[in-house]
């Protein structure tokens, strides 16, 4: 990883990729994320699957209205957008883990046709990079068992495997943890133990 990031208000650029705030005219685009069945799998229950485009409008307009409930922090939902062809082909979030709101979760869930290309950390990079611009010391990923692309993710951003909790959502997941202090520190890419 380092990747070049560029941030300028609530935008990022990254070499390949542009992280900006949702527009409902991006619905779209957010459809071929979250109404995949392959990416759904994984958000449930914090996220449900989505039926048609109206639906993901609508979503779309809410969270572009009601802000996360984290005044003062780096909090937010992006979507992620290929710089060479201007096509929404992921969201990205930083947003308060229930169910105290005390830590940072940073997401980022890519539409199936981009798996595969290191869009998911580069974009997870940019957006620690805004967090810990503005202010955030800590950001933690939280991953299902067998979420292997969001581990891998998780580890090339620079994150570190903390273990294992039932904190969040009420499900049993694989927890990450990345410091203000360690982005952009090499870090060996093993599987934890």
């Amino acid at each position: 990883m380092p990747h070049h990031v560029s941030i300028t208000g609530t935008s990022i650029q990254t070499t390949r990729l542009t992280v900006r705030p949702w527009r409902e005219s991006d619905a779209r685009g957010a459809f071929e994320i979250y109404g995949s069945t392959q990416v759904s799998r994984w958000l449930t229950p914090a996220m449900e699957h989505i039926h048609d485009i109206a639906s993901m409008r609508a979503i779309i307009a809410r969270w572009n209205t009601t802000p996360p409930n984290a005044p003062g922090r780096a909090v937010g939902r992006w979507a992620i957008e290929e710089r060479t062809t201007g096509q929404i082909i992921g969201s990205g979030q930083i947003l308060p883990l229930p169910p105290v709101g005390e830590d940072l979760e940073i997401g980022y869930q890519l539409a199936p046709d981009a798996w595969g290309m290191g869009f998911a950390a580069e974009a997870g990079h940019a957006l620690a990079h805004y967090a810990f611009a503005n202010g955030e010391d800590e950001l933690f990923a939280v991953v299902r068992p067998r979420n292997f692309r969001a581990e891998h993710a998780a580890r090339r951003i620079g994150m570190d495997w903390v273990g294992e909790t039932d904190k969040y959502y009420g499900l049993r997941l694989q927890v990450f943890r990345l410091r203000k202090s360690d982005i952009d520190i090499p870090t060996p890419d093993t599987p934890h133990t």
